[in-house]
């Protein structure tokens, strides 16, 4: 093996977390390379969040010129066209790649394209993509290696050849019958845009209800949003075996509380989990220990069992969002500037782009009785919001929780902008805001965050102390 280079920085992987860590190290003056075998900026920019959030788009703009004659606005039946649906989302997505190279430029971090493998601690042997190796040692190394798509191990699915969240963004045609397995996040945002653009969907989820982290009502509202637009959704469903072939014809047999049922269809998506990127590449040859899942195992500063090895991101076990990777790079920055941050008790939102969409921060009613946490719940339909009247987006609801001290601890909305409600209520969380303050401030009218005062003005008065002489 011939002498590896020595750096004072590597990066496995070029997520989000990853790019902004190698960027910021070779800014402060170290030696800092970023290996990435295929995906220049991540799964965020290429993959995932962005093309996907892109096609769903084109797929809300078919709905509303198929529906524009409510709005009074005459159109005659439009058609798709999916390969210049793709084709935009391929356009955005080049202008993405181009700001992350353009980072690598400005910042002096070196890229190189190759696939890594560990042969000891801090020690990686990259294979280039255009052919030769290279062996790099470093004094610290940060990995961000992401996850892939898992593959349920059903008779005959794999051979079926379905499609991923990667293949379906590269169609260039609507599935007459699309199947998609997993009623989470990824499977139902797919699920109504491929119904806006025209295809027959069935949902297969083998929990006893959808999006099966939330709390019950806000899975059947989901529910109910999807199936008024002629999407099938099938819970409690065990898939049998597959046959046939994905993208021509496929059959599957499954078991449901009625019994045997056969579903022919076109298409099959997979989207039932994530599976982190940690086998294959050396790991056990570091002294990074895994969980029984295969995620790297990390303290609460992201550090991993190996000295002066960190672990961002996905695969450290960090919930899976980009906004989270980032997160993760901001706490191991100010870290090693001699901070204490660490991932302990961050208040992590999310949404879920169906449309409307589903708008999560802080405990569901679920995680409060689980936890012990006594809360007082406030309800309300977003028809009730005048900016909804306007618009005739009055599918949903909001749900607060509040605690003892008056405190939001919770809160949920499925409703157009919720993402931007929901930021609004995160921001008094953070804060450490009484509920009154919010449900008491003058929000500008006819704005959906209009909504939280008398949502707010619906919380239970606390349950009166009996006194005792």
């Amino acid at each position: 093996m011939s002498e590896p280079e020595h750096l004072d920085v590597l990066v496995l992987g070029s997520g989000q977390a990853g790019n902004l860590m190698a960027w910021h190290m070779a800014r402060s003056g170290y030696r800092t390379a970023l290996v990435e075998r295929r995906w220049i900026g991540g799964s965020c920019p290429n993959i995932a969040c962005m093309p996907s959030k892109n096609e769903v788009w084109s797929a809300r703009v078919a709905h509303l010129v198929r529906n524009a004659g409510h709005f009074g606005t005459l159109t005659t039946p439009g058609q798709i066209d999916m390969g210049q649906v793709r084709q935009r989302k391929r356009d955005m997505v080049s202008g993405e790649v181009a700001g992350f190279l353009e980072g690598f430029k400005s910042s002096g971090a070196e890229l190189i394209r190759g696939s890594g493998r560990f042969t000891g601690p801090k020690m990686l042997e990259v294979q280039l993509n255009d052919g030769g190796t290279r062996f790099l040692t470093a004094d610290k190394v940060f990995l961000n290696i992401g996850t892939h798509s898992a593959m349920p191990d059903v008779p005959g699915l794999e051979a079926a050849k379905p499609l991923t969240h990667i293949d379906i963004l590269e169609i260039d045609y609507v599935p007459p019958h699309l199947i998609v397995l997993g009623g989470g996040y990824v499977g139902l945002e797919f699920t109504q845009a491929y119904r806006r653009f025209g295809s027959a969907v069935t949902v297969i989820d083998a929990g006893p209800q959808i999006i099966s982290r939330e709390d019950a009502d806000s899975a059947e509202a989901i529910a109910r949003i999807l199936s008024g637009e002629g999407i099938r959704i099938l819970t409690g469903a065990k898939i049998l075996k597959v046959e046939g072939s994905s993208g021509k014809a496929v059959t599957l047999t499954l078991q449901t509380g009625d019994g045997e049922e056969r579903i022919e269809a076109s298409d099959i998506l997979v989207a039932t989990g994530r599976v982190p990127n940690t086998a294959g590449i050396g790991l056990e040859d570091t002294g990074v220990a895994l969980d029984e899942r295969g995620y790297i195992r990390v303290n609460e500063r992201l550090e991993t069992s190996t000295p002066d090895v960190w672990a961002l991101g996905e695969c450290a076990g960090s919930p899976q969002f980009t906004h989270v990777s980032v997160d993760d790079f901001r706490i191991v920055k100010d870290n090693l500037a001699g901070g204490t941050r660490s991932t302990k008790d961050r208040l992590v939102p999310y949404c879920l782009f169906t449309d409307p969409p589903l708008a999560h921060v802080g405990l569901s009613e679920r995680d409060a009785q689980r936890q012990g946490v006594s809360v007082r719940v406030a309800k309300l339909l977003t028809h009730a919001v005048l900016r909804a009247h306007t618009t005739d987006e009055k599918l949903g609801f909001l749900k607060v929780l509040i605690d003892d001290n008056d405190h939001i601890v919770g809160f949920t909305m499925i409703g157009a902008e919720a993402g931007e409600v929901m930021a609004a209520v995160q921001t008094a969380m953070l804060a450490g805001l009484p509920y009154p303050k919010l449900r008491d401030a003058v929000i500008a009218h006819l704005t959906m965050a209009e909504g939280l005062g008398p949502l707010l003005g619906n919380v239970p008065a606390k349950a009166s102390v009996p006194e005792f002489a």
